[in-house]
């Protein structure tokens, strides 16, 4: 049976180079996949493209294409990325410029957009996911409304040959899912092959998370060679099943456990993994080890696609501000404890006006809530961190905030250093589910 092999390159926004370079030269794919989005990269892009029309993408894009696309066009490689976050055409011309000087000419890259859907959203009555209030509650804030699109347009752009589709918010494991369909022809309703080529997708899409990288635990889950750890790439057959490894010599490790984690990463319900393609169904997967560093996943299985797509809204919320300061030595805790209650008692005399303020003690209670976590024989941490940040509604109290810690320096307790500050606008997301007959798309082919 025919297979297909497709690499992960990157897993988010500021993931490493050289795994993706690895991968062309060594790994004998058909496509490699660059997923680089997070839940507010986009909305960071857009506020970037409204100040500048040729920004709003990847800043690493240029770099990454520099290292992989002469190679990738020497083994007939095709690149699939949602690089070009806010503003995908851009990033397709700053893709070309690399082409151009590499001497890579007639590459084709194809843009895709549509998934800006803020002028379909604005002002709506659609209700926020898990929140109370609709969109138009929001108010003038709103920067940007990017829908989670699905294979539909990816695999447009590659039946135009394009050796290069670079898109905005496309759903993960559907970059992935996208040049299978391609391949093989699976029909859109095919829900059994569409859902075990997204198990695939959503296996790949972390990168270095499914070789051990989010695995690795000193003592209790050894992984080898973390410094130069190797990213995935899945072997996926005509009738979706596959397996997943990584190329031979890597760093890391593929086993049952590492992808077993990985395919419960970020599933809410197993049985009920929704994506713009279909709904898959985890809970009946099995992984067994084919080789070493191979791993094969059967027994998923999938449904009708949701009749609505995800759309992550993103506001403009306050502003945050934020300092820290570190004591280290003999009772740096108790040091450290008087510290956050100094500034605590200054915020409340200034009269800071704040949504939420947090203080925390870094290395004693930063995430285990509260002084006492309950864990036995405590003894006072030898250094710790002090950390207190607020939100708050204009730029100047969220830059007060920090200064009150940073003037711990002189103004006690004893030892303070390494004191920092910094205050930003604050973009918080909210989520809507759209009607997806609302969203229109478009392939933009362009050539060097």
């Amino acid at each position: 049976m025919r297979t297909v092999r497709i690499g992960c390159g990157a897993g988010f926004a500021d993931d490493r180079v050289e795994p993706a370079v690895e991968l062309v030269e060594g790994g004998a794919l058909n496509y490699l996949v660059f997923e680089c989005l997070a839940e507010r990269t986009v909305a960071l892009a857009q506020l970037e493209r409204l100040s500048d029309a040729d920004s709003g993408f990847n800043e690493w894009l240029v770099e990454r294409m520099e290292a992989v696309l002469a190679p990738c066009v020497a083994r007939g490689v095709r690149v699939v990325t949602n690089m070009g976050a806010a503003n995908p055409p851009a990033a397709a011309r700053a893709i070309l410029d690399v082409a151009r000087r590499l001497g890579l000419d007639g590459l084709r890259v194809a843009a895709v957009t549509g998934d800006d859907v803020l002028e379909i959203v604005r002002g709506s009555d659609l209700p926020l996911t898990g929140a109370p209030g609709t969109v138009a509650g929001l108010g003038e804030g709103i920067v940007a409304a990017n829908a989670y699109l699905g294979i539909g347009s990816v695999v447009q752009a590659l039946r135009t040959g394009a050796d290069v589709v670079v898109c905005g918010r496309v759903s993960d494991p559907s970059l992935f899912l996208a040049p299978m369909v391609h391949e093989f022809g699976w029909a859109e309703d095919d829900w059994e092959a569409l859902a075990r080529g997204t198990a695939a997708g959503h296996l790949l899409e972390c990168a270095g998370q499914v070789t051990g990288g989010y695995f690795a635990d000193p003592g209790m889950k050894e992984v080898p060679g973390l410094a130069r750890l190797g990213f995935p790439f899945a072997d996926v057959c005509a009738d979706g099943s596959f397996s997943v490894s990584k190329v031979p010599g890597s760093g890391g490790r593929v086993t049952e456990a590492t992808v077993a984690e990985q395919l419960l990463y970020e599933v809410h319900d197993p049985a009920g993994y929704v994506t713009p393609d279909t709904v898959a169904d985890f809970s009946g997967a099995r992984v067994a080890r084919v080789d070493e560093d191979r791993v094969a996943v059967s027994g998923i299985s999938g449904g009708p696609r949701p009749d609505r797509l995800k759309v992550s809204v993103a506001y403009r919320d306050g502003f945050i501000g934020e300092g820290q300061i570190s004591y280290a030595g003999a009772n740096a805790e108790a040091r450290g404890r008087l510290a956050l209650d100094i500034v605590r008692e200054r915020l409340r005399l200034l009269g800071l006006d704040s949504a939420e303020t947090r203080f925390d003690l870094i290395g004693v209670d930063a995430v285990h809530r509260g002084p006492d976590d309950g864990r036995s024989g405590h003894r006072p941490a030898p250094e710790v961190r002090v950390r207190v940040a607020a939100r708050t509604a204009t730029l100047a109290d969220a830059r007060r905030v920090g200064r009150e810690v940073t003037a711990l320096w002189l103004n006690g307790p004893a030892g303070g250093a390494g004191a920092t500050r910094s205050a930003r606008e604050n973009i918080a997301v909210a989520s809507v589910m759209l009607p997806r007959h609302l969203v229109r798309t478009e392939v933009h082919l362009l050539e060097a």
